[in-house]
């Protein structure tokens, strides 16, 4: 049933149909020629084209069918685990504000930065960058902390709605107040800040939600459908926003991201139920209830040991890896594209093959990537010719991409009810501080060893770190075999059922 019935339906579908055929709309017609030659077929076909052909078809417009043609689906997409979820008739409209606002966000990574090296004193630019990135991203950490005490027992979509609210504000205000003169480096900043204090809460509020409407066997091909939507974005949103920055600069980018989480605001209250939506009226607790919770189990503090450490030893990579190119590969910045183009590949592939890991146990899976990234940069650090060093970072990228996935399954499967958005909010914090850390730490190693061995010592730690991994896993599954404890160590899609 369309989620906006009759008259509103058929308006989108009319919408959808006047973005992709202007010539057949006066209205529409009009548009192109006042927008300006090659900026409104650029805004037309990146912009209005996709978002109102997804908003058609997601909120279930009638007209927007006829536009792609009514096929029969064939048998091996239907068979696929991210069928159901796309099926779903409350997540497949959100998917039009997850594509958005994730496209949104990738092109912030480049305008974030961008604006903040303008605005910034010239001879501390490249500090500014860095305080305008950690300002986009650490706040969430800390929200997950100072909210929690409001924001236990809420529902995954209220929390994801009302960081989408949040940001809407906050990013919109940096264009509102670059147009009326008083835009410097310093409120730039903390607008940045204020507008990430529930970033954690709305990470927590998507993978909630995701627990909420779907059956466990099929919540892995859910986080793993969100976490290709992120992936995606970052490979295509940094292009655009080259675009849109040579067009009309960094601000309109921010501005186009303001408008992309309004749209994500807007999906969560007319795509989920007002049910849905209901907070599930468990009292109130202190901001480290979901610290507390981890902490209490030691499968959830186990897994959030381990993704600490696999993000913390990726972050000296971000710093490592372009100083080796400078030092050691020939000083090119299209051999720097090449490594992040090929990792971008590789979890592009790795994101979708993350669905189809449903019926393996979870908990072994989580180490072997573990494991296996750490193998992947050992030809890196060890000085193996460029091409091989390629090779194993695209596979990589292929590894790297279902740990998100797998880890929030877990995280799903080992908690419930009003509990659930607190662990995954604190969990989220602790990911969040994690790459940062590792970055800062990255600064020191490579000045006391050089980059090359810090990527060597960054891929052995990693491995250790996998081996402990394993050996706890082991041990203690052989100990408690076939126990509750053994279970939440072991847990595979199928006998998750339960919730434990």
């Amino acid at each position: 049933m369309p989620l906006l019935g009759g008259r509103s339906s058929s308006v989108l579908g009319k919408a959808a149909d006047a973005a992709m055929n202007p010539g057949t709309h006066s209205w529409s017609r009009r548009w192109v020629e006042v927008g300006g030659g090659g900026v409104g077929v650029f805004l037309r076909q990146v912009l209005i084209l996709p978002s109102a052909y997804f908003l058609a078809y997601f909120l279930g417009a009638d007209d927007a069918s006829g536009m792609v043609g009514r096929k029969k689906v064939p048998v091996f997409v239907r068979s696929s685990p991210y069928w159901p979820v796309v099926r779903h008739r409350i997540l497949r409209r959100l998917f039009p504000g997850f594509v958005l606002s994730y496209l949104g966000d990738g092109m912030s990574l480049v305008a974030v930065s961008w604006l903040a090296i303008q605005l910034a004193p010239q001879e501390n630019k490249a500090t500014w960058a860095a305080a305008a990135i950690a300002a986009y991203t650490l706040p969430g950490a800390l929200g997950s902390v100072l909210f929690g005490r409001w924001l236990s027992g809420r529902g995954g979509a209220q929390l994801a709605a009302w960081d989408a609210v949040l940001r809407t504000v906050m990013l919109a205000l940096i264009p509102v107040a670059h147009l009326a003169g008083v835009l410097d480096i310093w409120l730039y900043t903390v607008l940045l800040g204020l507008s990430a204090l529930l970033r954690s809460w709305g990470s927590a509020g998507r993978f909630t939600l995701v627990a909420e409407l779907l059956p466990p066997e099929h919540r892995l091909a859910g986080n793993a459908l969100i976490g290709l939507l992120a992936e995606a974005a970052i490979l295509i949103g940094p292009a655009l926003a080259a675009v849109i920055i040579g067009l009309g600069g960094p601000v309109v980018v921010i501005a186009i991201d303001a408008a992309t989480f309004a749209v994500l605001a807007i999906t969560y209250l007319l795509g989920v139920p007002k049910a849905a939506r209901a907070p599930f009226g468990a009292r109130r607790s202190s901001g480290l209830a979901g610290f507390a919770a981890i902490a209490r189990d030691r499968g959830m503090l186990g897994l959030s040991i381990l993704t600490f450490g696999f993000f913390f030893l990726y972050g000296p990579i971000l710093v490592a890896l372009p100083v080796h190119v400078e030092e050691t590969l020939g000083d090119s910045a299209g051999t720097l594209a090449a490594f992040w183009v090929v990792f971008g590949i590789g979890a592009i592939v790795g994101g979708v093959v993350a669905g189809y890991l449903r019926r393996w146990r979870l908990w072994p899976v989580t180490i072997t990537i573990v494991l296996a990234w750490g193998v992947a940069l050992l030809p890196l650090g060890a000085g193996a010719p460029t091409g091989v060093a390629l090779v194993m970072f695209a596979v990589g990228g292929l590894v790297w991409a279902p740990f998100p996935a797998t880890t929030m399954a877990l995280l799903q499967a080992q908690t419930e009810g009003g509990t659930r958005a607190q662990v995954i909010a604190a969990y989220s914090g602790i990911a969040t501080l994690s790459v940062p850390l590792g970055t800062l730490a990255g600064g020191p190693m490579i000045t006391s060893f050089g980059a090359q061995p810090t990527i060597l010592g960054c891929a052995g730690l990693t491995l250790a770190l996998g081996s402990v991994a394993a050996v706890v896993a082991i041990g203690r599954a052989g100990r408690q075999s076939g126990s509750r404890v053994a279970a939440e160590f072991r847990p595979s899609m199928e006998s998750a059922d339960s919730g434990t």
